[in-house]
Protein backbone atom coordinates (compact mmCIF):
# COMPACT_ATOMS: atom_id res chain seq x y z
CA UNK A 1 0.00 0.00 0.00
CA UNK A 2 2.93 2.38 0.77
CA UNK A 3 4.57 1.69 -2.11
CA UNK A 4 1.75 2.27 -4.20
CA UNK A 5 0.24 5.24 -2.73
CA UNK A 6 3.61 6.95 -2.42
CA UNK A 7 5.50 5.65 -4.96
CA UNK A 8 8.54 4.81 -3.32
CA UNK A 9 10.46 2.84 -6.26
CA UNK A 10 9.73 5.33 -8.82
CA UNK A 11 10.96 7.83 -6.41
CA UNK A 12 14.64 5.68 -5.56
CA UNK A 13 13.58 5.13 -2.16
CA UNK A 14 12.09 2.33 0.47
CA UNK A 15 10.18 2.44 3.67
CA UNK A 16 12.89 1.85 5.97
CA UNK A 17 14.50 4.81 4.21
CA UNK A 18 12.02 7.13 4.72
CA UNK A 19 11.30 6.36 8.61
CA UNK A 20 14.37 7.00 9.16
CA UNK A 21 14.44 10.56 6.98
CA UNK A 22 11.02 11.29 8.65
CA UNK A 23 12.89 10.24 12.52
CA UNK A 24 15.43 13.14 11.33
CA UNK A 25 13.51 15.68 10.34
CA UNK A 26 11.82 15.37 13.25
CA UNK A 27 15.04 15.29 15.68
CA UNK A 28 16.26 18.53 13.96
CA UNK A 29 12.68 20.47 14.18
CA UNK A 30 11.47 18.85 17.95
CA UNK A 31 12.47 22.18 19.38
CA UNK A 32 9.75 23.87 17.82
CA UNK A 33 7.39 22.13 20.24
CA UNK A 34 9.54 24.12 23.37
CA UNK A 35 10.28 26.71 22.00
CA UNK A 36 7.12 28.38 20.51
CA UNK A 37 5.30 27.91 23.89
CA UNK A 38 7.34 29.75 25.16
CA UNK A 39 7.46 32.73 22.63
CA UNK A 40 3.49 32.78 23.06
CA UNK A 41 3.49 32.49 26.38
CA UNK A 42 4.96 36.32 26.49
CA UNK A 43 1.98 37.36 24.93
CA UNK A 44 -0.37 35.86 27.99
CA UNK A 45 -1.16 32.24 25.72
CA UNK A 46 -1.74 29.58 28.24
CA UNK A 47 1.53 27.71 27.62
CA UNK A 48 0.59 24.21 27.42
CA UNK A 49 -2.60 25.13 24.99
CA UNK A 50 -0.45 26.58 22.76
CA UNK A 51 1.89 23.59 23.32
CA UNK A 52 -0.94 21.30 22.35
CA UNK A 53 -1.63 23.48 19.03
CA UNK A 54 2.23 23.40 18.43
CA UNK A 55 2.05 19.72 18.66
CA UNK A 56 -1.22 19.04 16.62
CA UNK A 57 -0.90 22.01 13.92
CA UNK A 58 2.75 20.47 12.77
CA UNK A 59 0.98 17.04 13.10
CA UNK A 60 -1.91 18.36 10.56
CA UNK A 61 0.57 20.46 8.03
CA UNK A 62 3.28 17.55 7.61
CA UNK A 63 0.32 15.07 7.14
CA UNK A 64 -1.43 17.36 4.52
CA UNK A 65 2.06 17.92 3.12
CA UNK A 66 3.02 14.55 3.18
CA UNK A 67 -0.21 12.48 1.89
CA UNK A 68 -1.93 15.02 -0.72
CA UNK A 69 1.78 16.53 -2.02
CA UNK A 70 3.53 13.73 -1.70
CA UNK A 71 6.68 16.21 -0.33
CA UNK A 72 9.20 14.83 2.18
CA UNK A 73 8.65 18.24 3.81
CA UNK A 74 7.89 18.87 7.27
CA UNK A 75 5.81 21.82 9.10
CA UNK A 76 5.48 23.58 11.98
CA UNK A 77 4.72 26.77 13.39
CA UNK A 78 7.14 29.14 12.17
CA UNK A 79 10.28 30.63 13.49
CA UNK A 80 10.44 34.34 13.15
CA UNK A 81 6.31 34.58 12.46
CA UNK A 82 5.72 33.85 16.06
CA UNK A 83 8.29 35.95 17.45
CA UNK A 84 6.53 39.11 15.50
CA UNK A 85 3.58 37.38 16.55
CA UNK A 86 4.27 38.45 20.49
CA UNK A 87 6.69 40.79 20.34
CA UNK A 88 5.59 42.73 17.47
CA UNK A 89 1.72 42.16 17.35
CA UNK A 90 0.53 41.69 20.83
CA UNK A 91 3.17 43.57 22.81
CA UNK A 92 4.50 45.60 20.53
CA UNK A 93 1.56 46.97 18.73
CA UNK A 94 -1.16 46.46 21.34
CA UNK A 95 -3.35 44.34 19.94
CA UNK A 96 -4.90 41.14 22.51
CA UNK A 97 -3.65 38.11 21.20
CA UNK A 98 -6.91 36.28 20.07
CA UNK A 99 -6.97 39.36 17.58
CA UNK A 100 -3.72 38.65 16.60
CA UNK A 101 -4.72 34.71 16.04
CA UNK A 102 -7.91 36.49 14.79
CA UNK A 103 -5.07 37.72 11.60
CA UNK A 104 -3.71 33.97 11.40
CA UNK A 105 -6.72 32.85 10.81
CA UNK A 106 -7.38 35.25 7.98
CA UNK A 107 -4.29 34.70 6.65
CA UNK A 108 -4.45 31.00 6.23
CA UNK A 109 -8.12 31.75 4.71
CA UNK A 110 -6.46 33.93 2.13
CA UNK A 111 -3.60 31.78 1.93
CA UNK A 112 -5.74 29.07 0.92
CA UNK A 113 -8.08 30.91 -2.15
CA UNK A 114 -4.58 32.43 -3.16
CA UNK A 115 -2.81 28.92 -3.88
CA UNK A 116 -6.40 27.63 -5.40
CA UNK A 117 -6.22 30.29 -7.93
CA UNK A 118 -2.53 30.36 -8.64
CA UNK A 119 -2.09 34.27 -7.27
CA UNK A 120 0.02 33.01 -4.29
CA UNK A 121 2.20 30.96 -6.54
CA UNK A 122 2.47 34.06 -8.77
CA UNK A 123 3.36 36.25 -6.54
CA UNK A 124 5.94 34.35 -4.84
CA UNK A 125 8.24 33.45 -8.27
CA UNK A 126 7.26 37.10 -8.92
CA UNK A 127 9.12 38.09 -6.43
CA UNK A 128 12.85 38.87 -7.10
CA UNK A 129 15.46 36.56 -5.33
CA UNK A 130 17.25 39.36 -3.81
CA UNK A 131 14.04 40.16 -1.68
CA UNK A 132 13.36 37.27 -1.28
CA UNK A 133 16.74 36.21 0.35
CA UNK A 134 16.65 39.87 2.12
CA UNK A 135 13.37 39.32 4.03
CA UNK A 136 14.61 35.79 5.48
CA UNK A 137 17.68 37.43 6.79
CA UNK A 138 15.74 40.65 8.45
CA UNK A 139 13.48 37.73 9.72
CA UNK A 140 16.92 36.02 11.14
CA UNK A 141 17.80 39.53 12.78
CA UNK A 142 14.52 40.33 14.38
CA UNK A 143 14.85 36.32 15.77
CA UNK A 144 18.28 37.39 16.87
CA UNK A 145 17.08 40.53 18.77
CA UNK A 146 14.41 38.27 20.41
CA UNK A 147 17.46 35.81 21.26
CA UNK A 148 19.52 38.10 22.82
CA UNK A 149 16.94 39.90 25.10
CA UNK A 150 15.32 36.75 26.20
CA UNK A 151 19.15 35.56 27.54
CA UNK A 152 19.52 38.91 28.92
CA UNK A 153 22.40 39.59 26.78
CA UNK A 154 20.63 42.96 25.59
CA UNK A 155 18.61 45.26 27.64
CA UNK A 156 16.25 48.10 26.90
CA UNK A 157 18.42 51.75 27.38
CA UNK A 158 17.22 54.98 27.81
CA UNK A 159 19.96 56.74 25.75
CA UNK A 160 20.90 54.59 23.39
CA UNK A 161 17.69 52.13 22.76
CA UNK A 162 19.43 49.08 23.88
CA UNK A 163 22.62 47.95 25.98
CA UNK A 164 24.06 44.82 27.09
CA UNK A 165 22.86 42.86 30.51
CA UNK A 166 24.26 41.58 33.40
CA UNK A 167 26.67 38.99 31.19
CA UNK A 168 28.07 37.53 34.91
CA UNK A 169 23.80 36.63 35.94
CA UNK A 170 23.43 32.33 35.78
CA UNK A 171 20.91 33.03 33.00
CA UNK A 172 22.89 34.45 30.55
CA UNK A 173 26.09 32.04 31.33
CA UNK A 174 23.80 29.40 30.93
CA UNK A 175 22.42 30.66 27.27
CA UNK A 176 25.83 31.37 26.08
CA UNK A 177 26.84 27.73 27.07
CA UNK A 178 24.00 26.53 25.55
CA UNK A 179 24.87 28.24 22.09
CA UNK A 180 28.44 27.39 21.77
CA UNK A 181 26.79 23.53 22.65
CA UNK A 182 24.70 23.85 19.52
CA UNK A 183 26.76 25.57 17.54
CA UNK A 184 29.07 22.62 18.06
CA UNK A 185 26.61 19.99 18.04
CA UNK A 186 25.11 21.62 14.43
CA UNK A 187 29.13 21.62 13.47
CA UNK A 188 29.72 17.81 13.93
CA UNK A 189 26.05 17.10 12.23
CA UNK A 190 24.46 15.90 15.25
CA UNK A 191 21.23 15.11 14.44
CA UNK A 192 18.75 17.54 16.80
CA UNK A 193 21.94 19.31 18.04
CA UNK A 194 19.12 22.36 18.68
CA UNK A 195 16.99 20.03 20.83
CA UNK A 196 19.83 18.53 23.06
CA UNK A 197 21.64 21.85 23.92
CA UNK A 198 18.41 23.04 25.11
CA UNK A 199 17.17 19.84 27.32
CA UNK A 200 20.99 19.97 28.31
CA UNK A 201 20.69 24.08 29.05
CA UNK A 202 17.42 23.14 31.37
CA UNK A 203 18.82 20.45 33.12
CA UNK A 204 21.94 22.34 34.49
CA UNK A 205 19.94 24.91 35.17
CA UNK A 206 17.22 22.51 37.25
CA UNK A 207 20.37 20.98 38.69
CA UNK A 208 21.99 24.90 39.70
CA UNK A 209 18.34 25.73 40.88
CA UNK A 210 17.60 28.34 38.42
CA UNK A 211 14.60 26.38 37.00
CA UNK A 212 12.23 24.70 38.57
CA UNK A 213 11.95 21.15 37.21
CA UNK A 214 7.93 20.08 36.32
CA UNK A 215 8.65 16.32 35.39
CA UNK A 216 8.87 14.39 31.83
CA UNK A 217 5.54 12.79 30.68
CA UNK A 218 2.03 13.69 31.38
CA UNK A 219 -1.36 13.20 29.70
CA UNK A 220 -1.61 16.20 27.17
CA UNK A 221 -3.04 19.54 28.91
CA UNK A 222 -6.11 21.06 27.50
CA UNK A 223 -6.28 23.27 24.77
CA UNK A 224 -9.63 24.93 25.29
CA UNK A 225 -7.74 28.27 26.74
CA UNK A 226 -6.52 29.04 23.25
CA UNK A 227 -9.21 26.53 20.88
CA UNK A 228 -11.23 28.83 18.71
CA UNK A 229 -10.18 32.10 20.77
CA UNK A 230 -9.46 33.72 17.41
CA UNK A 231 -11.10 37.17 17.35
CA UNK A 232 -11.63 37.25 13.13
CA UNK A 233 -13.58 40.54 13.58
CA UNK A 234 -11.23 42.45 15.78
CA UNK A 235 -8.40 41.10 12.78
CA UNK A 236 -10.09 43.04 9.84
CA UNK A 237 -9.62 46.24 11.82
CA UNK A 238 -7.19 48.78 8.72
CA UNK A 239 -4.56 48.55 10.96
CA UNK A 240 -3.78 44.86 10.96
CA UNK A 241 -3.81 45.05 7.40
CA UNK A 242 0.06 44.95 7.03
CA UNK A 243 0.01 42.35 10.10
CA UNK A 244 -2.17 39.74 7.96
CA UNK A 245 0.21 40.45 5.03
CA UNK A 246 2.94 39.37 7.06
CA UNK A 247 1.66 36.18 8.16
CA UNK A 248 0.38 35.79 4.80
CA UNK A 249 3.92 36.31 3.12
CA UNK A 250 5.69 32.85 2.19
CA UNK A 251 9.85 32.95 0.70
CA UNK A 252 9.33 29.81 -0.38
CA UNK A 253 10.58 29.10 -4.15
CA UNK A 254 9.85 27.88 -7.02
CA UNK A 255 8.69 23.91 -6.62
CA UNK A 256 7.20 21.36 -8.84
CA UNK A 257 3.04 20.97 -7.36
CA UNK A 258 4.06 24.57 -5.27
CA UNK A 259 0.19 24.73 -5.49
CA UNK A 260 -0.68 21.51 -3.33
CA UNK A 261 2.28 22.63 -1.13
CA UNK A 262 1.18 26.14 -0.68
CA UNK A 263 -2.19 24.75 0.03
CA UNK A 264 -0.99 22.59 2.55
CA UNK A 265 0.95 25.45 4.60
CA UNK A 266 -2.80 27.33 3.95
CA UNK A 267 -5.00 24.45 5.60
CA UNK A 268 -2.23 24.23 8.22
CA UNK A 269 -2.67 27.76 8.98
CA UNK A 270 -5.98 27.93 9.40
CA UNK A 271 -6.38 24.29 11.66
CA UNK A 272 -3.29 26.04 13.62
CA UNK A 273 -4.67 29.38 14.38
CA UNK A 274 -8.16 27.66 15.65
CA UNK A 275 -6.06 25.48 17.95
CA UNK A 276 -4.41 28.31 19.29
CA UNK A 277 -0.84 28.77 17.54
CA UNK A 278 0.89 31.07 14.99
CA UNK A 279 1.79 30.95 11.57
CA UNK A 280 2.28 27.31 10.43
CA UNK A 281 4.86 26.83 7.39
CA UNK A 282 7.44 24.47 5.68
CA UNK A 283 10.51 24.04 7.97
CA UNK A 284 14.13 24.05 6.10
CA UNK A 285 14.80 21.55 8.42
CA UNK A 286 13.23 18.90 6.15
CA UNK A 287 16.91 19.11 4.58
CA UNK A 288 18.32 16.80 7.05
CA UNK A 289 15.70 14.31 5.75
CA UNK A 290 15.96 14.93 2.61
CA UNK A 291 19.81 14.24 3.01
CA UNK A 292 18.94 11.00 4.66
CA UNK A 293 17.26 9.85 1.73
CA UNK A 294 13.43 11.07 1.93
CA UNK A 295 12.10 11.82 -0.96
CA UNK A 296 7.97 10.85 -0.73
CA UNK A 297 5.81 12.14 1.74
CA UNK A 298 6.11 8.87 3.87
CA UNK A 299 9.08 11.30 5.66
CA UNK A 300 6.59 14.07 6.74
CA UNK A 301 4.23 11.43 7.37
CA UNK A 302 6.58 10.22 9.81
CA UNK A 303 7.03 13.28 11.72
CA UNK A 304 3.74 13.94 12.52
CA UNK A 305 2.94 10.59 13.83
CA UNK A 306 6.38 12.16 16.05
CA UNK A 307 4.53 15.40 16.93
CA UNK A 308 1.43 13.48 18.12
CA UNK A 309 3.52 11.86 20.02
CA UNK A 310 5.30 14.54 22.00
CA UNK A 311 1.98 16.00 22.73
CA UNK A 312 2.79 13.52 26.02
CA UNK A 313 5.81 15.55 27.04
CA UNK A 314 4.12 18.50 27.89
CA UNK A 315 5.57 18.59 31.82
CA UNK A 316 8.71 18.79 30.17
CA UNK A 317 8.19 22.03 27.82
CA UNK A 318 6.59 23.76 30.64
CA UNK A 319 10.06 22.80 32.49
CA UNK A 320 12.43 24.71 29.40
CA UNK A 321 13.08 28.15 30.53
CA UNK A 322 13.42 31.34 27.94
CA UNK A 323 17.46 31.43 28.76
CA UNK A 324 16.96 27.74 27.49
CA UNK A 325 15.60 28.49 24.21
CA UNK A 326 16.82 31.72 23.42
CA UNK A 327 20.12 30.07 21.68
CA UNK A 328 17.55 28.44 18.86
CA UNK A 329 16.60 31.48 18.72
CA UNK A 330 20.05 33.03 17.71
CA UNK A 331 21.10 29.61 15.86
CA UNK A 332 18.19 30.06 13.49
CA UNK A 333 18.50 33.07 13.01
CA UNK A 334 22.21 32.76 11.78
CA UNK A 335 21.13 30.34 9.25
CA UNK A 336 18.90 32.68 7.92
CA UNK A 337 21.12 35.63 7.80
CA UNK A 338 23.41 34.03 5.67
CA UNK A 339 21.56 34.25 3.02
CA UNK A 340 22.65 38.10 2.49
CA UNK A 341 25.65 36.57 1.10
CA UNK A 342 23.98 35.56 -2.42
CA UNK A 343 22.29 39.24 -2.91
CA UNK A 344 24.29 40.88 -5.81
CA UNK A 345 26.54 43.53 -3.66
CA UNK A 346 27.52 44.95 -7.14
CA UNK A 347 24.34 46.44 -7.91
CA UNK A 348 22.72 49.03 -5.35
CA UNK A 349 19.48 48.34 -6.89
CA UNK A 350 19.83 45.04 -5.26
CA UNK A 351 21.60 45.18 -2.30
CA UNK A 352 20.13 48.73 -1.44
CA UNK A 353 16.50 47.03 -0.71
CA UNK A 354 18.33 44.01 0.69
CA UNK A 355 19.88 45.66 3.84
CA UNK A 356 16.90 48.11 4.01
CA UNK A 357 14.68 44.83 4.47
CA UNK A 358 16.97 42.98 6.84
CA UNK A 359 17.80 45.93 8.92
CA UNK A 360 13.65 47.75 8.68
CA UNK A 361 12.28 44.32 10.25
CA UNK A 362 14.53 43.93 13.97
CA UNK A 363 14.74 48.30 14.04
CA UNK A 364 11.16 48.74 13.62
CA UNK A 365 10.65 45.72 15.69
CA UNK A 366 8.10 45.06 12.78
CA UNK A 367 8.30 41.96 9.86
CA UNK A 368 5.56 43.80 8.02
CA UNK A 369 7.22 47.28 8.51
CA UNK A 370 10.52 45.81 6.69
CA UNK A 371 8.88 43.60 4.17
CA UNK A 372 7.10 47.15 3.29
CA UNK A 373 10.15 49.33 3.28
CA UNK A 374 11.80 46.31 0.72
CA UNK A 375 9.15 46.22 -1.61
CA UNK A 376 9.01 50.63 -1.56
CA UNK A 377 12.87 50.96 -1.68
CA UNK A 378 13.36 48.27 -4.84
CA UNK A 379 10.62 49.64 -7.34
CA UNK A 380 11.96 52.62 -6.59
CA UNK A 381 15.20 52.11 -7.54
CA UNK A 382 14.61 50.47 -10.44
CA UNK A 383 11.78 52.52 -11.48
CA UNK A 384 14.38 55.92 -11.16
CA UNK A 385 17.41 53.68 -12.21
CA UNK A 386 15.12 53.42 -15.94
CA UNK A 387 14.82 49.58 -14.83
CA UNK A 388 11.74 49.26 -14.98
CA UNK A 389 11.48 46.19 -16.71
CA UNK A 390 13.33 44.90 -13.71
CA UNK A 391 10.47 45.75 -11.29
CA UNK A 392 7.89 42.75 -11.70
CA UNK A 393 4.16 44.18 -11.51
CA UNK A 394 3.48 42.15 -8.58
CA UNK A 395 6.28 43.92 -6.72
CA UNK A 396 4.94 47.62 -8.11
CA UNK A 397 1.26 46.45 -6.65
CA UNK A 398 2.65 45.64 -3.31
CA UNK A 399 5.01 49.14 -2.84
CA UNK A 400 2.04 50.95 -4.04
CA UNK A 401 -0.01 49.61 -1.44
CA UNK A 402 2.91 50.01 1.16
CA UNK A 403 3.21 53.37 0.22
CA UNK A 404 -0.57 53.82 0.61
CA UNK A 405 -0.47 51.92 4.53
CA UNK A 406 2.45 54.19 5.77
CA UNK A 407 0.73 57.41 4.64
CA UNK A 408 -2.30 56.01 5.77
CA UNK A 409 -2.90 53.96 8.60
Amino acid sequence: MLETYFKLTENGTNVRTELIAGLTTFLTMAYIAFVNPSILAAAGMDQGAVFVATCVAAAVGSLIMGLWANYPIALAPGMGLNAFFAFGVVLGMGHAWETALGAVFIAGVLFFLLSVFKVREWIINAIPHGLKLAIAAGIGLFLALIGLKNAGIVIDHPATLVGLGDVGSATVLLAVGGFMVMGALDSRKVPGAITIAILLTTAIGVALGVSEFRGVVSMPPSVMPTLFAMDIVGALDGALLSVIFAFLFDADGKLPRLGKALMSDSIATVAGAAMGTSTTTSYIESVAGVKAGGRTGLTAVTVAALFLLTLFFSPLAGTIPAYATAPALVLVACVMVRGLTEVDWDDITEYGPAVVTAIGMPLTFSIADGIGFGFVTYAGLKILSGRFSEAPPAVIILAALFVIKFAVL
